[in-house]
């Protein structure tokens, strides 16, 4: 079963969402907020997340990224750090943890439109060669409760496309999210997207770029 998949190729230009943290970097869109079934389960980055904490999920900013969030409905305003990957909904920019979203009084609507404003790059140690690689970018086609149904569509996917891999997001179920392509930009992995959609391969004709993510603790590649 398809659970979420995301990311609308309408419109004649695309705006691409920030993928190097720098400082004054901006995105306006939808944000929406989660809590259980992750609540205490691994993060992207590796970290155990906490729904208390002031974090968020982002599909490209690097982890440790700081990012001031304004809940354009209300100018409530919150600084959060970017620790997972996500959201994976069609036509949204960003999931806050439940501390966050209360704070911006997000709960009762679920959704705000908000604009993001990179504060603070992520701090960088000069040994860790995950931290310092050149980024490269997927294609996120599909997520599923079925590790089978995931392997299915990953095997299509690399007969066609020559790479395409299943992460594993950890939940309770686990969802398996597939990722097809290792390209060196952000517009290089749209261009795939498009691709993939102009041919039906993607849910719904849907597939949305995402960062490939090497650090130590990260969705398990497979």
């Amino acid at each position: 079963m398809v659970l979420c998949i995301a990311l609308s190729g309408c419109g004649k230009k695309r705006v691409h969402p920030p993928t190097a943290a720098r400082p004054g970097s901006t995105e306006t869109g939808v944000a929406s907020w989660y809590g259980h079934p992750y609540h205490g389960r691994r993060a992207a980055n590796g970290e155990i997340y906490d729904m208390e904490k002031m974090t968020a999920a982002h599909r490209t900013l690097p982890f440790g990224t700081w990012v001031r969030v304004q809940n354009l409905e209300n100018n409530q305003t919150v600084d959060v750090r970017i620790t997972d990957r996500g959201p994976f909904a069609r036509g949204r920019i960003l999931d806050l943890s439940h501390a966050a979203a209360v704070s911006i009084a997000m709960i009762g609507p679920g959704t705000a439109k908000v604009k993001i404003t990179v504060i603070a790059k992520p701090a960088v140690v000069a040994t860790d060669k995950a931290e310092t690689a050149a980024a490269l970018f997927a294609v996120q086609v599909g997520a599923f409760a079925d590790r089978n149904n995931a392997e299915r569509v990953r095997s299509s996917m690399e007969r066609r496309y020559g790479s395409a891999k299943v992460v594993m997001r950890d939940a309770q179920p686990p969802l398996w999210r597939v990722l097809v392509g290792r390209e060196a930009t952000p517009d290089d992995a749209e261009s795939l997207a498009a691709r993939i959609r102009d041919a039906g391969e993607a849910q719904a004709g849907a597939a949305f770029v995402v960062r490939l993510d090497t650090e130590a603790g990260a969705d398990s590649l497979y």
